[in-house]
């Protein structure tokens, strides 16, 4: 009789190895190629409970009681006796239960009397040598069940397949596994072909916090892996290896062109220019409610401004009344001059603010016709070398209420309001303009034709009003090709897998659009529905 059993199942993956993964919302199958089980045996393939087994391994060693020794080098676990299942948490004993295929409700009590019943079983057996052949039939198993939970028997695949090289095995096994998984799946379904290189590095750390005598264990597992992405047909593209503390590098869009690629301001944006170098960092954001963001206490404007040094920061969607500005420009240290518009139509509405280290030389708040004016969606700042504007475009609304005032009123007058002020000067206009200009600017162009934002109608003011009149979208042109967001909807958690809208632009004179350093996005920085962005402009 073997004195110790091997809790769970391992394996490594080979250089090469293949996988296929299906995004559905209840679970994910995860099928690879030229996996070594156990240091022993290759096989056609693998189910995610491999996945699965590794992460419980972190989950059991964290709980309270288990002794180094009982931690293998690999992170297992090796039961010696039937204390450790006894310390495992309910939690813990239910998502074993239910990776080993064993209902999963019950009592602490009867959950581990079930777990203790399985693993004296797996100990007869491994006297045996016959666990690594149950391993192998539970993971066919739990593939075939994720993929069609209707359908209780198991499909194995024939002994002599599983002898077979690399290139032999591969393309049946993938195929068989993708009409397994989409059965019954959505239309956002899709594949991608994750080319794994060499292996696959991880880093655990288990963190203990004693609370009320409790101890509650945290364990964290950061994987990284090299790993190239191919999208097939139409569906979303996501590359599932980006580290998930940096969401806004996974590259994510429904209908991806060739050559397209993710924007990340850590590898895109240029060196800063020499201090010898004259020039003006603006920063542009829609803050969501300003009152709101600045009760958060890791992020208010001086902070931001202590990290970014802008000389010119213009903000949206303030939602302020006038009897709030004065206590909030007490708070502006380092920038004495501020100038505000708020909504007086609607309270607590719109609102827009230029708050600029710089002394302009004139101000101007709204276009100056009386129908647009009452719920202040711009302020104009006239510096030595050029006019600065900040505005919130009105969205046409639920149902496209307000598209016809939008395209036919209010987009037109303010391109000519730029065409008059540009006499004199160049003139840079920044905010959410509320429009995803081009397919690459939204993540779902085909879902949201109807949707306010990216009718074609917008988009077609948008081009006629602003770009056919000479003023330039910075990014664009500085990142063709580059597919960049700078707002995700709270509703569907859209920032934590990058599924936004770009819908906040600097657009500039094209007389000055050379004299652009940097377009950039600040995507890390969080407090609102949209993150900032920046343009460097040389004077």
């Amino acid at each position: 009789m073997l004195q110790s059993f091997k809790f769970g199942l391992y394996n490594f993956i080979t250089s090469n190895s293949v996988g296929v993964i299906s995004r559905i919302p209840k679970f994910q199958v995860l099928v690879s190629v030229n996996l070594t089980i156990m240091g022993s045996k290759k096989r056609p393939f693998s189910t995610s409970s491999a996945t699965g087994k590794s992460n419980e391994q972190v989950s059991v060693a964290a709980e309270k009681g288990v002794s180094k020794e009982n931690v293998g080098k690999s992170g297992e676990i090796l039961v010696e006796d039937m204390g450790t299942v006894e310390k495992m948490t309910v939690p813990q004993l239910r998502v074993k239960l239910r990776s080993l295929g064993i209902p999963s409700r019950g009592t602490k009590q009867e959950l581990v009397a079930s777990l203790k019943t399985f693993l004296d079983s797996k100990l007869d057996d491994a006297g045996n040598g016959s666990v690594a052949q149950e391993d192998k039939v539970s993971s066919e198993e739990s593939l075939e069940v994720a993929a069609n939970p209707s359908k209780k028997k198991s499909r194995k695949l024939p002994s002599k397949n599983r002898n077979q090289s690399n290139v032999t095995s591969e393309v049946p096994t993938t195929r068989q596994t993708k009409r397994r998984v989409t059965k019954g799946q959505t239309e956002d379904t899709s594949f991608d072909i994750i080319v794994k290189q060499t292996e696959i590095t991880q880093e655990m750390s288990i963190e203990s916090n004693d609370i009320k005598g409790k101890k509650n264990v945290r364990a964290k597992r950061k994987v990284s892996s090299a790993t190239v992405s191919a999208h097939i047909g139409v569906s979303e593209a996501a590359d599932l290896s980006v580290n998930q503390d940096e969401p806004w590098t996974i590259f994510a869009h429904k209908k991806p062109k060739d050559g397209w690629i993710v924007y990340n301001p850590k590898t895109m944006r240029p060196p800063p220019l020499s201090k010898d170098t004259k020039h003006v960092k603006l920063l542009s954001w829609n803050v969501n409610g300003l009152r709101a963001l600045l009760k958060l206490k890791n992020l208010c404007i001086q902070q931001l401004a202590d990290r970014e040094d802008f000389d010119v920061i213009c903000l949206q969607e303030t939602k302020l009344q006038e009897k709030d500005v004065e206590a909030i420009k007490e708070s502006l240290h380092d920038y004495k001059n501020s100038f505000w518009t708020c909504s007086v139509s609607k309270l607590g509405y719109s609102g827009t603010a230029i708050i600029s280290r710089i002394k302009p030389v004139s101000i101007k708040y709204g276009l100056g016709i009386p129908d647009h004016d009452t719920e202040g969606r711009l302020v104009t700042v006239e510096f030595d070398n050029f006019y600065l504007l900040c505005g919130y475009v009105p969205n046409s609304g639920d149902g496209l209420r307000r598209l016809t005032y939008r395209i036919t009123e209010w987009d037109p007058s303010l391109g000519s309001y730029m065409k008059e002020l540009e006499e004199s000067k160049p003139v840079v206009l920044t905010g959410d303009l509320n429009c995803a200009h081009e397919e690459i600017d939204i993540y779902n162009p085909t879902g949201n034709k109807r949707s306010a934002g990216f009718t074609e109608e917008e988009r077609q003011s948008f081009e006629t009003n602003f770009l056919n009149k000479g003023f330039v979208d910075t990014f664009r042109k500085q990142h063709p090709g580059v597919v960049g967001y700078t707002y995700w909807g709270y509703r569907h958690g859209g920032r934590k897998t990058n599924k936004g809208w770009r819908l906040d632009y600097f657009l500039v004179s094209e007389c000055i659009s050379e004299k652009v350093h940097d377009s950039y996005i600040l995507p890390d920085v969080d407090g609102s529905d949209h993150s900032p962005i920046g343009l460097v402009l040389k004077l």
